[in-house]
């Protein structure tokens, strides 16, 4: 089990911690309750914040999903057996504008957008994390499996102990700035020690399960909701092969992302891929599985931590797609004033909108951060 000493050497904040007040952002599970139990059992001053997303007539009831109405009761009890004063803050306005705004603005452009990390990045490491300076707080600390590790050149992020838990590709945007104020306490814990220090702590939510992606999404239907954020922003169009020739019709792109082979509705010879889709033209374009191969990637907004800059010689990385992939053997370099990353094999269905994020070669828990992939193919134009 996890000692005081640890929690105290994981959070690295001077002074007593009697006399250190850190906000714990608690989103009513099991994580986020024991990091703020964790941080008051090493006796800092905890104040739990859970943040409220959703207007009082939108808040979702589908079971599992996260930040519901019933999340934000359980914060309050959690807190309240933890022996720290609960806030709820209203952020639904702020959510709707950078989360959910972003995430229907996305996919009407032909994209897979990862709302969770556009909630990382906005809501939480920047919105929260201000209002927990404004309270007189040393750190924000939450509940994700992901390590900060003091290292030669400043605090440094790192892949969570255990590997089936990990995080870090939800939070490759955390800046250098926000490092410096973040801390995570369970990030060298397994998921079931998490939950026996729980009921250790006789926390009610031992056992509630985890959320699901993705919160204001019911029943999995992205469509809905971005026709209701978005009116007539889904337009039927042509399914097209490579050459250019009509297969088919959709009922709008948002229905489809890079790599798909079911749901196309066509009867054809051989399997078909989504290849890519041109949100302009409403077309989505397929072909056979061998066309997803990606050699190379470019990146925008890129979020880059370590203390040496990117240049135009490459450097050796370890890329990761898709959350639920792991790292390749890559190279990345600015050129032109881009990013690109070079894929040492190939890696299939790389779809803009999604997240590159970017591991050291030769430290590989340790992360560089990453970027929003603009493109991925066998060969970007030179």
């Amino acid at each position: 089990m996890i000692s005081t000493d640890d929690i105290r050497s994981l959070m690295n904040l001077p002074g007593e911690p009697a006399r250190t007040r850190v906000v714990a952002a608690m989103s009513g599970g099991v994580d986020s309750a024991v990091a703020a139990a964790l941080a008051k059992r090493a006796g800092y001053d905890v104040v739990g914040v859970t943040l409220q997303l959703y207007a009082s007539d939108q808040l979702p009831k589908r079971k599992g999903s996260c930040c519901a109405g019933q999340d934000i009761y359980d914060a309050k009890a959690a807190a309240e057996r933890i022996g720290i004063p609960h806030y709820t803050l209203d952020y639904a306005e702020r959510f709707r504008r950078s989360v959910m705004e972003d995430f229907a603005a996305s996919y009407a452009r032909g994209e897979t957008p990862i709302p969770c990390v556009r909630c990382n990045e906005t809501v939480k490491f920047r919105d929260l994390l201000n209002a927990a300076k404004d309270m007189g707080a040393s750190a924000l600390i939450t509940g994700h499996y992901i390590r900060r590790v003091e290292g030669t050149h400043g605090p440094e992020l790192h892949r969570a102990a255990d590997a089936s838990r990990d995080q870090s590709y939800f939070l490759f945007a955390t800046t250098r700035a926000q490092l410096d104020f973040v801390r995570f306490p369970l990030g060298g814990l397994p998921k079931s020690e998490t939950r026996a220090l729980a009921a250790e702590l006789g926390l009610e939510l031992a056992q509630k399960p985890d959320s699901q992606d993705i919160c204001f999404v019911p029943n999995g239907r992205y469509s809905d909701v971005v026709e209701k954020l978005k009116p007539g922003a889904i337009e039927g169009g042509e399914i097209v092969d490579l050459t250019g020739r009509v297969l088919g019709r959709h009922e709008g792109v948002i229905n489809f992302t890079v790599g798909q082979r079911k749901g196309l509705g066509l009867a054809h010879h051989e399997s078909l891929f989504v290849i890519r889709i041109d949100a302009a033209k409403r077309q989505v374009v397929v072909g056979p599985r061998e066309a997803l191969a990606t050699r190379r990637i470019l990146l925008r907004d890129v979020n880059w931590l370590d203390a040496a800059p990117l240049g135009e010689a490459p450097r050796a990385v370890l890329a990761r797609v898709r959350s639920t992939r792991e790292p390749v053997r890559a190279d990345v370099r600015c050129r032109d004033g881009a990013i690109e990353v070079e894929l040492l094999g190939h890696e299939e269905g790389v779809a803009p909108g999604q997240a590159c994020v970017l591991y050291d070669a030769a430290a590989p828990s340790r992360m560089l951060g990453g970027g929003w992939i603009v493109k991925g193919e066998a060969a970007l134009a030179a």
